[in-house]
């Protein structure tokens, strides 16, 4: 079998990536398999050409063929503008190979990431794909890491983009009878498939391939006071950390704030990895006791137990301390990969069917705590990757104090010590390890596509006229722009002031006289609270706990605190809902059809449904007094096409009173709603409605999932905003906040169809 030559890397930064896509990598299609057994991992490039950008790089093509058999094929994925192409090899090494699958990409290509799945010879980062209008057109491919899942998903993202901007300008009569053509899919004939959970052979293509398949089967075997921990969220958090020991260039803090409420001590170790976030994920959550013996003194034997979405898994594992008897231990492990490329993981004590106390072993509760890791700048002159690494626990031991105090104390001897240590012990393993910090196969590569580049009038419709997840799922024959910005400001050091946006109120219509609004015009199902104390109601906090954008944030990466919101909350709905709604604005007892509603100048209605048995929707009113002002940013996001809004509407959580490991889950950090999850949005009479479906996204949903939890001992403040990009844009303002005071799900209110 011929080997693929091999192919040399240029690297090229996210930031790169944003610069050369102003005007858009927008759609794509294809996707093929073969006969033979094979795996792989994929790379992706990015090359600019006029106003067509091209992403290619191997990718995991996962399926059942004709006769039920599961195979995983190592394939070239090419996309071009809105068209994909799959092959067996490298076409810029090949030249004038034939593409094995081709497809285009249509604006109803739905993406999902599902997440980490165990393959008999690794792990692999799969994405999902399917057509919203037929869940039954669906395929799978896979990455070797999640930073490279992430790239594909961008790369994927700019190709719909591409499709709907297309639709949107019209262009010729014949690419709008293509479009139609496109989400027609009454002739191809439904097919029952169950996608490959594994790996049966590896082979070796080629040095590209070889490197992605030896990374796979390597990895399986605060402000002035002090008081605000910024960590690169947007939210402002009240923790008050002491360094109170140093052990082997890890710093251990105490969080001081919290620790005299009696409910114990919450601690952490920090330390400076030199590696990408990426590795040191994959080291974290390696099983394999080979590995972990060199690092980990505590959880180096463990047993993968179950698997269910992707993000969540449940381990089994072994201690033997010598100067106590045998202990074995269960815990559940939750990961989540931010927009910014960050890791936040999630261990909570848990217990199995599978794993009964087992004689001779003293069964122990792991402290519940969390692992967050995020990418730093490279050192001065260094091109070397580093990061962050963040491990955070509970502590309910009496020694801890004594060992603040005593460098020799028997908590040196606790299960607690020794998960702090993790993190020095991580930081030795990689630094003797110089293999772990190679790249990631997902470097963008430059090269000249001459002899492979096809531009989009060279294709003839006729002949490529399946869908992406058509074309994918077949039998086996044979960030965009902002999110790219997002990464690359990302890594630099946030400067943050804390002082006041301007007035927002630039962004309503000042030669419309305002009206008076009184929120007690309208009738709700959750009641507004009367203070903090309150249970089961809202509140509008002001903007001041909340980071965003300032006048020089383009010059500087200033963030400053915001101000007050230009909505008014005037009402929040508790539905509880037999299946998600969406245009909930539309029904009869929606706020806006009431009589005092139709009487607003604007309505923006944010409909939040939350994925759980039975479902609910939690629906916020904003009014402003006056209409959008026209030509501002304002009036761009609520009269734009949903190409806009997704690239622009953001919200920042925070969990101002709840259980510590749901507000780290949960996090600080701006979210992009419309790049996380799938986002609907009705423009009508004097309201605009944005359904966000959380159940749309693994991630989410197994995010809502904790949430729902501890729903009734949390306080939680959002606010919602407008991204700001452009100079005349900035500073951002908060188009709207809530409170949510421990909220009772008994409550919700039914709503019928």
């Amino acid at each position: 079998m011929a080997e693929a030559p091999t192919t040399s890397h240029h690297r090229r930064s996210l930031s790169d990536f944003a610069a050369v896509s102003l005007s858009g990598l927008f759609g794509g299609g294809g996707g093929g398999g073969g006969d033979d057994q094979r795996g792989g991992g994929g790379g992706g490039g990015v090359v600019g050409g006029g106003s067509t950008f091209e992403y290619f790089g191997w990718v995991y093509h996962l399926g059942v063929n004709s006769i039920g058999h599961e195979y995983c094929h190592l394939r070239f994925l090419f996309i071009r503008g809105k068209y994909v192409e799959m092959y067996k090899r490298d076409p810029h090494e090949n030249p004038g190979i034939k593409p094995i699958r081709r497809g285009v990409v249509g604006p109803t290509l739905m993406l999902e990431e599902v997440g980490r799945r165990k393959v008999y010879y690794g792990d692999v980062y799969v994405l999902r794909f399917y057509n919203r209008l037929d869940e039954s057109k669906k395929g799978e491919i896979a990455c070797a890491t999640a930073e490279e899942a992430q790239k594909w998903l961008e790369a994927f993202d700019q190709s719909k983009q591409q499709a709907e901007y297309e639709l949107i300008r019209g262009g010729s009569a014949r690419n709008k009878l293509s479009m139609e053509s496109e989400i027609n899919l009454d002739e191809h004939r439904p097919r029952v498939r169950r996608y490959a959970s594994g790996l049966k052979r590896l082979i070796k293509i080629g040095q590209g391939p070889e490197v992605l398949l030896s990374q796979s089967s390597n990895r399986a075997n605060g402000g002035p006071d002090g008081y605000y921990e910024r960590d690169g969220g947007d939210a402002i958090e009240t923790y008050q950390w002491k360094c109170v020991r140093t052990i082997n260039g890890v710093r251990i803090f105490e969080d001081v704030a919290n620790s005299e409420t009696g409910k114990g001590v919450i601690v952490k170790a920090v330390g400076v990895i030199e590696a990408s976030a990426d590795t040191a994920f994959e080291v974290l959550l390696n099983l394999e006791k080979h590995q972990r013996y060199e690092w980990d003194m505590l959880t180096g034997d463990l047993e993968l137990l179950d698997s269910y979405d992707g993000h969540y898994d449940v381990v089994y594992g072994t201690f033997d301390p010598r100067w106590h008897s045998k202990r074995d231990f269960i815990f559940s492990r939750q990961w989540f990969r931010g927009q910014d490329g960050a890791y936040t993981i999630l261990h909570f004590p848990a217990v199995h069917k599978k794993k009964p106390p087992r004689s001779g072993y003293r069964r122990t509760k792991i402290n519940p705590s969390t692992w967050e890791i995020r990418n730093l700048n490279s050192s001065m002159g260094s091109d070397s990757p580093r990061c962050l690494v963040t491990q955070m626990l509970e502590i309910h031991s009496a020694g801890w104090s004594r060992w603040k105090k005593s460098h020799c104390s028997k908590f040196e001897r606790s299960v607690p010590y020794a998960l702090l240590c993790q993190v020095g012990g991580m930081k030795e393993y990689i630094g003797a390890n110089p293999a772990l910090k190679c790249e990631s196969s997902a470097t963008f590569v430059q090269s000249k596509l001459s002899s492979v580049s096809i531009s989009n009038a060279e294709y003839n419709e006729s002949d490529v006229k399946d869908e992406f997840y058509d074309a994918i799922s077949t039998d086996s024959s044979s960030s965009d722009e902002e999110e790219s910005e997002n990464g690359a400001l990302d890594k630099k050091e946030a400067k943050l002031k804390l002082k006041k946006t301007s007035d927002a109120n630039k962004e309503l219509d000042s030669e419309v006289a305002p009206v008076m609004i009184d929120p007690s015009q309208f009738s709700v199902s959750l009641r507004k609270g009367k203070d903090d104390a309150d249970t089961n109601c809202w509140s509008t906090p002001s903007g001041k706990g909340f980071m965003i954008r300032g006048k020089n944030y383009l010059k500087d990466n200033s963030k400053v605190t915001g101000g007050d919101p230009l909505l008014n909350l005037i009402g929040v709905d508790w539905f509880k809902v037999d299946k998600t709604m969406d245009s909930i604005a539309l029904h009869p007892r929606c706020l806006v059809q009431s009589e005092a509603g139709k009487k607003l100048p604007f309505v923006l209605v944010i409909n939040l449904q939350v994925p759980a048995k039975p479902n609910y929707s939690l629906v916020l009113y904003y009014a402003a007094d006056r209409p959008p002002k026209p030509d501002s940013l304002f009036s761009k996001f609520v009269d734009g096409n949903d190409m806009f809004r997704n690239a622009r509407f953001k919200l920042i959580p925070s969990i101002v009173e709840g259980y510590w490991m749901v507000k780290r889950a949960v996090g600080t950090k701006a979210c992009l709603l419309g790049k996380a999850v799938t986002c609907k949005y009705l423009r009508q009479d004097n309201f605009l409605e944005i359904d966000v479906d959380i159940g749309s996204s693994s991630v989410a949903r197994s995010v809502i999932g904790l949430v729902l939890g501890y729903v009734t001992s949390i306080v939680v403040d959002l606010a919602i905003l407008i991204e700001a990009r452009e100079e005349e844009e900035l500073p951002e303002y908060i188009l709207g906040t809530v409170r949510l005071n421990r909220l009772k799900l008994e409550s919700a209110v039914q709503l019928e169809e």
